[in-house]
């Protein structure tokens, strides 16, 4: 039996009702049972979730920000379109970015961002066991912003903020992949070793490897949940 787009939302979480509402969208987009260049239309959602179109609206502004949505002037919201395509552009500029940092961190780092990087890792170990994929997302972005600032290079900051929406978007994606979070823990402590131990060579390679490995995860399940549809 297929399964429905959209559940109707239940009141027993902590959460906010917006948060509720934004995760079961993101999900539902996630999953492929909100298409890609689909319009998100606010009353049609809201019906199917049982909820007013405030949480909603505020849903889809939000999804529009992590590059999981876009507006179109006088038309509306539509679930953002990418091809194999644009993921391996996006990913083949991030590897690079990432290993320039990486390589960068291990000649500048200091003993307190170190420390910084070793607590990150912890705490993603931790959220990795549990079902938020929010926090584990939110955990994993902070451990590769302590790579960022520990590479001392402003301009490459404000490129990687640049590619911000589309990297959240792929990074939310791949983590969602059941494992994948408790992989990334191994490669980041191997990253923060190289650091760690002034190895430029080595931390840009595993830098660059890490991305590699989430580039094809993703791919992997993309193709998977494409069969699943054929």
């Amino acid at each position: 039996m297929e399964q429905p787009r959209l559940v109707p939302i239940k009141l027993d979480s902590y959460k906010p009702l917006r948060e509720i509402v934004f995760e079961s969208l993101r999900e539902a987009i996630i999953q492929g049972r909100l298409k890609p260049g689909e319009r998100l239309m606010e009353v049609q959602l809201a019906e199917e979730m049982g909820v007013s179109r405030t949480p909603v609206r505020e849903a889809i502004r939000k999804l529009e920000l992590e590059g999981f949505v876009v507006m179109i002037p006088r038309k509306g919201a539509y679930v953002a379109s990418y091809s194999v395509k644009d993921i391996v552009d996006v990913f083949e500029v991030r590897a690079a970015l990432e290993g320039l940092a990486a390589g960068l961190a291990a000649e500048r780092v200091t003993a307190e961002e170190l420390e910084e990087m070793e607590r990150a890792v912890l705490q993603i170990y931790e959220v990795s066991h549990g079902h938020n994929l929010d926090i584990l997302v939110a955990k994993d972005t902070d451990f590769h912003d302590l790579i960022y600032k520990a590479s001392r290079n402003q301009r490459l900051v404000q490129i990687v903020t640049h590619l911000k929406e589309q990297i959240q978007r792929f990074r939310t994606t791949s983590l969602a992949v059941p494992g994948r979070g408790k992989h990334a823990v191994e490669e980041h402590k191997s990253i923060i070793e190289a650091i760690s131990d002034r190895n430029i060579e080595l931390a840009a390679s595993l830098a660059r490897e890490h991305i590699e490995n989430a580039e094809q995860l993703l791919l992997s399940a993309m193709g998977e949940e494409k069969e699943k549809h054929d």
